[in-house]
């Protein structure tokens, strides 16, 4: 796909949104020497881009997260170096949003610089099988939501509809209408569509199909 300097990933708890901001910073790498994966999702803990942290140094990505990211300590923080993403332009960056207004907030400290720059994307992603984004005007809602909090509005969508480990092509597919109803309503168009790397075979007719290696939470 066409990377824009800043990429932003949001979407509502269990859409899916860390994992594909680990697998695009992987992928910009392929393109670009200089990248960076920040994590401001401050909310919740569970599905962290520190996960991922030795796979990053390996492939030479930057991370930047709080330091209190898989710790035991529970304490909103964002990371200073957050702003050497907005500073540096020569600095490629994918940056993994709170999964609601809440988690948002920690954007709209940034956002003046951002739009100002005006080299970003800022993408929701979707997943026809969560509950509280199962149609279209339930994803309008929580878009809103992060929009108003993290004072940036939306350039695209991204459809991540999956039930995780089983996931089957079919159910990637008979996500696809619902993807374009979501992209009626909202004026946005389906940057990609992603599913797990094994099943992409399968999915050839789809466009701008995005293959996905499912990061492992560190226990």
């Amino acid at each position: 796909m066409d990377y824009k300097r800043i990429m932003l990933i949001a979407g509502h708890y269990g859409s899916g949104k860390t994992n594909i901001a680990v697998n695009m910073a992987f992928d910009m790498k392929r393109y670009y020497n200089n990248v960076a994966i920040a994590d401001l999702d401050i909310v919740n803990p569970y599905f962290r881009t520190k996960d991922s942290q030795k796979e990053f140094e390996n492939a030479g990505i930057k991370l930047i997260c709080s330091e209190y990211a898989n710790t035991n300590v529970d304490i909103p923080a964002i990371p200073q170096e957050m702003y050497s993403i907005i500073d540096n332009k020569n600095i490629m960056a994918v940056v993994d949003i709170g999964g609601d207004d809440r988690g948002a907030y920690a954007l709209g400290r940034y956002s003046d610089d951002i739009v100002a720059e005006d080299n970003f994307e800022m993408l929701f992603v979707i997943n026809k099988y969560r509950p509280l984004t199962r149609n279209a005007s339930d994803v309008i809602e929580v878009m809103h939501e992060i929009e108003t909090a993290g004072k940036i509005k939306f350039t695209g969508i991204i459809n991540n509809s999956n039930l995780g480990e089983e996931t089957t092509a079919e159910d990637v597919l008979s996500s696809l209408e619902y993807a374009e109803e979501v992209s009626k309503a909202t004026r946005l168009p389906i940057i990609m569509t992603c599913a797990k790397e094994n099943l992409c075979n399968e999915l050839t007719s789809i466009a701008n199909l995005f293959p996905l290696n499912l990061q492992k939470k560190i226990i």
